[in-house]
């Protein structure tokens, strides 16, 4: 039987738990912008957080502020963001919400 990653993703989904169906959904939403090409161009953050993550960081509407993001997390310099420069976006913006979840139980 061929390989199928649809169907590889779906039985992981079923079987996993819900941290796990976090983790490959951002496996996926990184995929979908990328293009499976492993790497994001700056349009390509772009779209990505003004489209996924529009809830928790304001939309990038300035050329500046999309700069300095994509300069922050490009770190090999190469104007791309591939997955492993990516997570430290993932891990600061959760980090920020859990502050949140904490500030707002605390009260």
């Amino acid at each position: 039987m061929p390989f199928n990653a649809k169907t590889l993703t779906f039985s992981l989904r079923i079987m996993s738990s819900e941290l796990e169906k976090a983790m490959i959904t951002i496996v996926q939403v990184f995929h979908k912008y990328s293009r499976h090409k492993c790497k994001l161009k700056k349009a390509d953050l772009k779209d990505l957080i003004n489209n996924e993550m529009s809830q928790f960081i304001m939309k990038i509407q300035d050329k500046d502020t999309l700069d300095l993001l994509f300069s922050d997390l490009d770190q090999n310099g190469d104007r791309e963001i591939d997955f492993h420069e990516f997570i430290p976006l993932i891990a600061m913006v959760t980090s920020a919400c859990h502050d949140l979840f904490i500030l707002e139980h605390s009260h």
